[in-house]
């Protein structure tokens, strides 16, 4: 049941990753309709995915992993979709982040 935990993690981290990289930059601030239902719909789909995730694998990992990998994920995308390549301090934050969702997830451990 863990493994199916970690899948749905790993859907709603796509989930975030297509709804903030991709949607929510072509809506042009909400303000067209297919991509902005679009982004609201996958950003409650990723939502659903983490309450499933959670069933399993306690609070604090889901959301450190899903918000981290998100970002990691986002500015990956950015960087391949919009050409937009962040500063040297920007790829250490995102580094920091990675190392952070390694930390949480296979050294903190907890009772739960």
């Amino acid at each position: 049941m863990k493994l199916i935990s970690y899948l749905y993690l790993a859907g709603g981290i796509f989930c975030g990753i297509v709804a903030n990289g991709y949607f929510l930059k072509i809506s042009e601030g909400f303000t067209k309709i297919i991509p902005s239902t679009l982004a609201s719909v996958l950003i409650i789909l990723a939502i659903f995915f983490l309450s499933r995730a959670m069933n399993h694998i306690p609070v604090g990992f889901t959301y450190a992993t899903y918000g981290g990998l998100t970002i990691a994920g986002v500015t990956l995308f950015g960087i391949y979709k919009y050409d937009q390549t962040p500063n040297f301090y920007g790829l250490i934050g995102i580094i920091f982040i990675i190392v952070g969702v390694f930390l949480v997830n296979y050294l903190g451990r907890i009772n739960s």
